[in-house]
């Protein structure tokens, strides 16, 4: 219904404090931005789009191996690295060998290994998380998708005179060490001039690196390029989208994360959006009572009026809202879900939630700051809280402690428990003394109609409070006049390990004191204590969740650290068929003096490719058995080789010394390795069967292997370009 303007100023007039100053409210219109409009940053979008882009040209144009565009692109690249190896100038070399090393193995694994040893001591689990992630996401990106796509061997016709391994493209190491440079700077280094230096450093440091491994042979342009792309990418969008710095900064000084800087936007925000939305001029805000305040950020507002006056302020935005759920989180797994312990899914729905408790509160009489609405910064995102503001009041856990205030704080537990509420917080911080009388502050979640544990908690914990400056003898005694005996004994077997505040816990301690212990000497009967460890499916749940989690950490990390052969750089996508030319090509660059290259021939039933691994100086082809085992059959291809106390035989094949070494044949099982050794090269072929009852399966292992002739790839290469690729250099 209407109402009349002289009531609608009234009914403001009276929701603030006698003397401020007012001015009108003002709606928002649609379409105009609220006072701090959420802004996407734009850089991140040009990285998305550019990563987006070259992914998509790569795939496009190297799906089909080296045919087409493909051919043109790589004859442009390979003529730019040609052009650097071939530059002459004393020690040009070696600079470029330092500049390769920026981005070995040793350096980013050291870094990365640092950075999660920096996080793990800072207490940045949140980024810890993201970083772990993101290692993962680009790997499987980079090693699993794009690669064997695109399935582009190295640099043809140039000596490459650094490690390498795998596919070309995307070049793994920029990748890697992009991506850990940005981590670094979105984990370790303040936003602002700190961080805005640290990326042209770390633009700096991916272009030389990506120089010198050009320069080298090792990477042409394009493999670098669409490396950078997707190293910078994903964690840069990962960071803003999870860690944004607005929620969770970085920062060195003593604080809470919870802690937000209200200068700057966001203060200039906090006054228009006062004045619109509350119709009060601000004169000054400034944080207040941090120490106490895990949850938000709260804040001392000082209005314009005569005189001017304080009101209370708690600002919320979505980082508040994300610890709660981390938090709440941590709770079930270590004890299982209380009552009532659901995660709030806005932060609209949290502010609303606190408002409406304290309108509750009011209205059950207890002595609880005064409502004066909230404040819209940021639609969902970020709001602010606004209360009466208790001058003067001092915190319980530095106040006198007398009778007053003892009754005055039983008193407020029969209020709550009158009225059908239950705190969930009482702690020295949510309880100050002002001019004799005890008042309740921080009733965000507070709960209706609660369990009678709950309830029974809040009367111990407000029990322990009030003897912490007094004593347990006598607030025992004056709770006798408001509470029975059962129900104090209920209390205290209901409060004990987590039912106790963090705060109240650690006062307790710092006295010396077991409060709780004496309270229940008191007591006519010892309680029973109230079993507040709680088993439901979704907590065993979460506890498997977090068993796979870890085993599947555990197995990366291991499998990270094994130094087995098959374990280098994989070259996934391929099943290494004599006639699959690409690998082929890849394993030719790997040994460049081996006048063969070890392919599979065909498979028997039962046989598989299980990995291929291509790295500078060797191959490794590793297959697998279905009844055999896995491994049942490695081959590795190098330079060279020693065949000692190995028998040499018949070859099949001309221009091959076969040697054959039988190591076991015993309990059905077999093991031998047999050497092939050629011109420039030597391959070791390692049988393991763990079963093999009649011999079958090592009959069949000489058939899976066999070989091409680098002079018939060199003619296929040939072929695909109209002899504008070499396979050797200087061939050109």
């Amino acid at each position: 219904m209407d109402v009349p303007a002289d009531q609608s100023a009234r009914a403001v007039t009276q929701r603030t404090p006698p003397g401020t100053a007012r001015r009108a409210r003002r709606r928002r219109p649609t379409g105009e931005a609220p006072p701090l409009p959420h802004h996407l940053q734009t850089s991140g979008v040009r990285w998305l789009v550019a990563a987006a882009v070259l992914v998509a040209l790569t795939v496009a144009v190297f799906a089909r191996g080296l045919r087409g565009l493909a051919v043109d692109v790589t004859v442009a690249d390979d003529a730019v690295v040609r052009w650097l190896g071939g530059l002459q100038a004393p020690g040009l070399v070696g600079v470029w060998r330092v500049l390769a090393v920026l981005s070995s193995w040793w350096v980013i694994n050291g870094l990365t290994l640092v950075l999660v040893l920096a996080l793990l001591a800072l207490r940045r689990f949140r980024h810890l998380i993201v970083v772990l992630v993101v290692a993962q996401l680009v790997t499987v990106l980079a090693e699993n998708v794009v690669g064997p796509i695109a399935q582009r061997p190295r640099p043809f016709g140039v000596a490459i005179r650094t490690g390498w391994g795998g596919w070309a493209l995307p070049s793994l190491q920029v990748t890697f060490v992009a991506t850990a440079l940005v981590a670094v700077l979105y984990t370790l280094v303040p936003e602002g001039r700190w961080r805005d230096v640290g990326k042209w450093v770390a633009t700096g440091l991916v272009g030389l690196t990506a120089l010198g491994r050009v320069a080298l042979g090792a990477d042409a342009p394009t493999d670098v390029l669409v490396a950078a792309a997707i190293g910078v990418t994903m964690p840069l969008l990962a960071f803003r989208l999870f860690t944004p710095s607005e929620v969770f900064p970085i920062v060195y000084r003593r604080g809470r994360a919870a802690h937000l800087d209200v200068g700057g936007p966001r203060g200039v925000a906090i006054r228009r959006g006062l004045e619109d939305q509350l119709g009060v001029i601000v004169e000054e805000v400034k944080p207040f009572g941090l120490s106490g305040s895990a949850g938000s950020t709260p804040l001392r507002i000082k209005v314009k009026g005569d005189p001017p006056t304080h009101l209370f302020g708690k600002l919320y935005a979505k980082g508040h809202l994300r610890a709660d759920r981390w938090y709440k989180l941590g709770r079930e797994l270590l004890y299982g879900r209380l009552e009532d312990e659901k995660p709030f899914n806005t932060v609209r729905r949290l502010v609303q939630q606190e408002d409406y408790a304290l309108r509750v509160c009011r209205d059950a009489g207890l002595p609880s700051p005064t409502p004066h609405g909230f404040v819209e910064l940021t639609p969902e995102r970020e709001y602010l809280l606004v209360t009466e503001f208790f001058d003067n009041a001092t915190e319980l856990g530095e106040a006198p402690v007398d009778e007053q205030i003892i009754d005055d704080g039983l008193g407020i537990i029969r209020r709550l428990w009158d009225a059908g509420l239950a705190h969930r917080d009482i702690k020295p911080a949510n309880l100050l003394v002002r001019d004799g009388r005890l008042l309740l502050i921080d009733v965000a979640f507070i709960q209706a109609r609660p369990s009678p544990w709950r309830q029974a908690v809040d009367l111990a914990n407000m029990m322990l409070c009030l003897a912490l400056r007094s004593s347990p003898d006598r607030v025992y005694q004056r709770a006798l006049r408001q509470f029975s005996v059962e129900e104090i004994t209920e209390g205290f077997a209901a409060a004990r390990g987590l039912a106790l505040p963090s705060q109240l816990r650690h006062l307790l301690r710092a006295q010396g004191r077991d409060l709780h212990a004496e309270f229940t000497r008191l007591l006519p009967t010892p309680p029973q204590p109230i079993r507040i460890q709680r088993w439901s499916p979704r907590r065993v749940g979460l506890w498997a969740l977090v068993v796979a989690l870890l085993a599947l950490a555990g197995s990366i990390i291991a499998g990270s650290v094994a130094s087995n052969e098959a374990g280098k750089t994989p070259v996934n996508g391929t099943s290494l068929a004599c006639t699959d030319l690409e690998p082929l090509w890849l394993q030719a660059q790997s040994v460049p003096s081996a006048s063969l290259v070890p392919c599979v021939r065909a498979l028997p039933v039962g046989w598989s490719v299980g990995r291929v691994t291509v790295n500078d100086g060797r191959s490794v082809l590793t297959l697998n058995h279905d009844r055999a085992g896995d491994a049942a059959l490695v081959v590795r291809l190098t330079a060279g080789c020693d065949p000692g106390g190995a028998v040499e035989g018949p070859s099949p094949i001309a221009g091959i010394r076969h040697y054959q070494r039988t190591e076991s044949s015993t309990g059905g099982g077999f093991s031998a390795t047999w050497y092939d050794q050629f011109p420039g090269g030597c391959v070791t072929s390692r049988l393991h069967l763990t079963t093999d009852p009649n011999g079958e399966f090592a009959a069949q292992a000489p058939q899976v292997l066999g070989f091409t002739t680098r002079a018939a790839l060199r003619e296929a290469l040939s072929r695909r370009s109209d002899g504008r690729l070499q396979l050797e250099p200087g061939a050109a």
